[in-house]
């Protein structure tokens, strides 16, 4: 059964060009190494009048939007694997100082998802 990375964090509006730029290398990266699907999204329509809007989940301050990103796996298995070149990958760990990247990455909210239904 497929299996997900969901991501979920704020990133300052003024930052997204530089965000979009880093996240296709990751992308292609992930690619590289096995992923199935990569995706990252921006938040458009943010102001819903049920539930919790995702800013407010994401604590996201005046001036941020919202990205909402996932990566597809065959398995958590294959998650793991691919996941484990990534972290050996220079190219991806060169990316990853967190003084450099676009957004506050002590702000990212992730993890581990089997999926339920895939239609």
């Amino acid at each position: 059964m497929r299996y997900v990375d969901g991501y979920v964090l704020p990133v300052p509006k003024k930052n997204l060009q530089a965000y979009r730029r880093m996240a296709e290398k990751a992308g292609k990266i992930w690619g590289e190494h096995g992923a199935l699907e990569y995706r990252e999204c921006a938040g458009d329509d943010l102001k819903v009048k049920f539930g919790v809007p995702l800013p407010r989940l994401a604590k996201a301050k005046p001036g941020e939007t919202v990205v909402f990103s996932w990566i597809v796996f065959k398995s958590r298995a294959h998650r793991d694997r691919v996941n484990a070149k990534l972290m050996k990958d220079p190219r991806l760990t060169n990316m990853c100082d967190p003084k450099s990247m676009p957004f506050d990455v002590k702000r990212i909210a992730w993890g581990g998802f089997k999926v339920l239904v895939d239609v």
